[in-house]
């Protein structure tokens, strides 16, 4: 069974389960959240703009950020974590932007995605713009290049994420929306001082194997065998590896949330496995994306930048 995306003309995020409607309540519990104990639609209803990535702590720093890039009263130093009753994810809000950890992995994402979109539903968001901010491998580009996905794909490279639903494989479309992916890149001209372009992204199920490392705890390939799966992986189109986009791209398409993928390479993996640049780079490294992330939600909002700020440093 295939499912593919379409975008709500209306604006409003689309919940593709009809039992909803029946229950009562909905305990976003992951979140610690739910529709009798919280107030969703005061709490989240003016949210415009929600960006995802895997930490806690780079999550809370872009937070952060956002709260100077905005000119918002206060230094922000004292955002508050809305999900602090659980250890599962981290969620700040900057004005009309909130940021949310979600894990490392595609089963932690989903599960992260499943309760954001229900709130953002229930708290009846429109016209909101979803983007995933991250690090991945890059793939015969510059450690420090940040790669605009424009095509989610597995590790056959195919623009698909297969979901299994009981005991049948659903297909699901991983476009992204490309008016998207070129307004960022024309952001990104704003900034200089570090290579970006738009490529396909390659998600995986794994960090190690799955992505043809040869360092981990199991290997079964030679190295020459590894070169030759990324080169393929180049000449269709891949620059980059991670292990979120497909089933993030699914999802949000699914239910009518106009997406992007913006991630740095933290190395090429042409030319090795391990991530050897020093603590201090990487840092660096990851406040790439959300310097363009932030470069655009300024523009959206018809803001100039303030003079002087810096990223907070993440940990």
């Amino acid at each position: 069974m295939t499912e593919t995306t379409g975008y709500s003309g209306s604006g409003l995020v689309r919940i593709k389960n009809p039992h909803l409607d029946s229950m009562e309540e909905d305990v976003l519990y992951h979140l610690d959240l739910g529709t009798k104990t919280h107030n969703l639609p005061a709490m989240f209803g003016d949210i415009k703009f929600v960006c995802v990535g895997g930490s806690p702590n780079r999550m809370r720093a872009f937070a952060q950020f956002m709260h100077k890039e905005l000119g918002l009263a206060g230094d922000g130093e004292d955002l508050a974590d809305i999900c602090a009753g659980t250890d599962r994810y981290a969620m700040y809000r900057a004005g009309p932007v909130l940021s949310i950890s979600h894990g490392m992995g595609i089963p932690s994402i989903s599960i992260m995605l499943h309760e954001l979109i229900k709130l953002l539903h229930h708290a009846k968001c429109r016209d909101v713009t979803i983007i995933r901010i991250g690090t991945s491998g890059g793939l015969g580009i510059k450690a420090g290049s940040v790669v605009i996905t424009d095509m989610a794909v597995d590790s056959s490279f195919k623009p698909r994420f297969e979901q299994v639903v009981l005991d049948d494989v659903v297909v699901r479309s991983t476009e992204l929306d490309k008016d998207l992916v070129e307004e960022l890149l024309a952001c990104s001209k704003e900034i200089p001082d570090f290579p970006t372009l738009i490529g396909h992204t390659m998600c995986t199920y794994d960090f190690y194997e799955g992505q043809g490392r040869l360092d981990g705890a199991l290997c079964s390939f030679s190295s020459e065998k590894k070169l030759q799966y990324l080169k393929r992986a180049y000449d269709a189109g891949v620059r980059n590896i991670e292990m979120e986009s497909t089933a993030f791209a699914a999802l949000c398409g699914l239910c009518g949330l106009k997406a992007a993928v913006v991630c740095v390479a933290l190395l090429d993996r042409l030319e090795g496995d391990q991530i050897r640049a020093p603590r201090e780079v990487l840092r660096e490294y990851q406040q790439r994306p959300q310097r363009l992330i932030a470069a655009f939600i300024r523009k959206r909002l018809g803001l100039r930048p303030p003079a002087g700020n810096t990223l907070f440093s993440s940990n």
